[in-house]
């Protein structure tokens, strides 16, 4: 999926809050090797580089323009290009980050295995994934693409939620790791302007069912998502509207 950083950004500081709160848990000194995967822009890129100044660290992401920007603000830092499912560590790592990331790649039994197996002993991994799914944002995605004109593309696009439950995780990396944190967090967002909730999936989620159609249908998709998921989150007395965004987050260390 190409992203658009400027419609991402309209959010920034709402998305850029949990991975805040994952670096800060992150209980490591002085790491020789990093990789930051899905970095973006570099946001959580700069921190590391500022906290470890004397550690080799790597962003990756297959998002051209989101790299273009990174490189553009933080040159000194090494920027690659990236097809995530299929990266593989150089060497044995002290560290790997990925904030909403991985819930794009499929088959996390396979991936998260993996991922373990290229940290070093006491390599630590720190994943922050979405898990609202099953929330209106999502679920009116799904309901609005199966009742419009537009379904026969876009059905094929409707999978199950890419993030499983949380025991499901620690089922997986529990035998594969010395100490392993994993909690959830259900942000508050107090969003404002129109259609706030329908902007916010139009830089990630709802993005791909947009991509999928044409013009004057893309539209009409849109203005009826917006509809629905305007009753799902409506304006409050004050002019803002909130909207309820649960994450999932853990720590191992190998």
């Amino acid at each position: 999926m190409a992203w658009d950083p400027e419609q991402y950004l309209k959010f920034a500081q709402p998305r850029l809050r949990p991975a805040l709160d994952l670096f800060a848990r992150i209980a490591i000194d002085a790491p020789s090797s990093v990789f930051d995967l899905g970095c973006g822009m570099g946001q959580i890129t700069r921190l590391m580089a500022e906290r470890w100044p004397r550690s080799s660290i790597t962003g990756l992401d297959d998002s051209p323009d989101m790299l273009g920007r990174a490189d553009a603000a933080l040159p000194n830092i090494v920027w690659q290009r990236q097809d995530l499912a299929h990266w593989s560590a150089p060497s044995p790592c002290d560290l790997i980050y990925s904030n909403a990331t991985l819930h794009w790649l499929p088959d996390h039994a396979r991936l998260f295995t993996h991922l373990v197996g290229q940290l070093r002993p006491q390599g630590v991994l720190a994943v922050q994934m979405p898990r609202n799914f099953l929330a209106p944002s999502h679920t009116a995605i799904a309901q609005t693409a199966l009742e419009g004109p537009w379904r026969s593309v876009l059905e094929p696009l409707l999978a199950p939620p890419p993030v499983a439950e949380p025991a499901w995780y620690y089922d997986l990396l529990a035998p594969l790791s010395s100490q392993l944190d994993i909690w959830e967090t259900e942000y508050l967002q107090v969003l404002e302007g129109p259609d706030p909730v329908k902007e916010w999936t139009k830089g990630t989620w709802l993005k791909t069912f947009l991509d999928a159609l044409e013009e004057p249908m893309r539209g009409h998709f849109e203005q009826a998502y917006a509809q629905r998921v305007a009753q799902a989150y409506p304006v409050r007395a004050d002019g803002k509207t909130l909207f309820p965004f649960r994450r999932l987050f853990m720590i191992l260390r190998r």
